[in-house]
């Protein structure tokens, strides 16, 4: 019992030095107002996040300049958290699969408790230090890798253990929190700080918090990608198209990228096998499928050089 009081006191303690925990002097009659005014005064507090993640824009940059050499490499981006943190990690791997068509295995997201927790809370598993070593064994995690590790507060044990592993190993380890001087701070490589204040709601940290740790995670994955030559301009030709939304979708890009007709792009991707990038390649060039295959393999993929190395 003496143990449990101690524990809770350390607690209590650490949570009271946490920004995002503390209490918002602009929202303290929040419970008194009509509803308009609530939501005007969450509109006034997201206001401000865009701006924290603004000031840590060298930072993000610092890490996807180490993202994107260790993919060219045949390393993964691995995001770790707990609760809210963790499931948008998953979001952001997964959304990569049909955005930039990645595989599954390339960006992948690790959330605490297992795949039960995304839909459901579970109790003490962002306390679990041991099952966060031991998640990244199980995927094969290594020197390689790039572990983005996630967490509002900067303090979960989970996450901590990750990230002490990832360096044991010789791997890039990076965070992204909304607490500066917390212990993730002073254990990842790379820390990404956007210091958004206390939430509207006393510590409910998927309000701001969970806004900017999703900033922070478009921006790392995007710019990984674009590096990569999964754009052409600002379109995202890597796409693969697999339902009739994402063919549709498809067919506007290679008309955008061309100013070609819809029936000439719908061909082109016919014969470019649902692939966008291809097909531009193919109505820039005047290229069949398999010599503009050739070509991009030769220019790594990028659609912008590939296109310069025929003119």
């Amino acid at each position: 019992m003496l143990m449990t009081k101690n524990n809770s006191a350390t607690l209590l303690e650490q949570l009271n030095k946490i920004v995002s925990e503390g209490r918002n002097p602009t929202t303290m009659d929040i419970d008194l107002l009509p509803t308009i005014s609530i939501l005007e005064k969450i509109n006034q507090e997201d206001a401000g996040v865009a701006d924290a993640v603004r000031k840590t824009i060298p930072h993000i940059a610092k890490a996807v300049d180490a993202i994107v050499p260790r993919l060219q490499e045949g390393g993964r981006l691995i995001y770790l958290g707990a609760g809210t943190s963790g499931r948008l990690g998953i979001l952001d791997a997964v959304e990569c699969r049909p955005t930039f068509s990645v595989s599954e295995s390339v960006v992948i997201g690790i959330i605490a408790g297992g795949d039960g927790a995304i839909k459901n809370a579970i109790e003490g598993a962002e306390d679990d230090s041991a099952q966060g070593v031991a998640d990244l064994k199980a995927i094969q995690f290594n020197h390689n890798d790039v572990l983005v590790a996630l967490s509002a507060s900067g303090r979960t044990p989970y996450a901590i253990a990750a990230l002490e592993y990832a360096n044991e190993l010789g791997a890039v380890s990076v965070t992204v929190t909304c607490n500066p001087g917390s212990p993730m701070m002073d254990c990842a490589q790379i820390g990404i700080c956007p210091v958004v204040g206390p939430e509207c709601i006393t510590g409910s940290t998927r309000m701001k918090s969970g806004t900017a740790q999703k900033l922070v995670l478009n921006m790392l994955s995007t710019a990984s990608m674009i590096r990569l030559g999964k754009t052409y301009e600002n379109l995202m030709v890597d796409v693969n198209a697999t339902n009739q939304k994402l063919k549709a979708r498809a067919i506007r890009i290679v008309m955008q990228a061309t100013d070609c007709a819809e029936q000439e792009a719908s061909e082109a991707l016919t014969a470019a096998n649902n692939h966008a990038k291809l097909a531009i390649l193919m109505i820039l060039t005047g290229l069949d499928a398999k010599r503009a295959e050739a070509i991009l393999t030769e220019n790594n993929g990028f659609l912008r050089q590939a296109v310069q190395a025929q003119s």
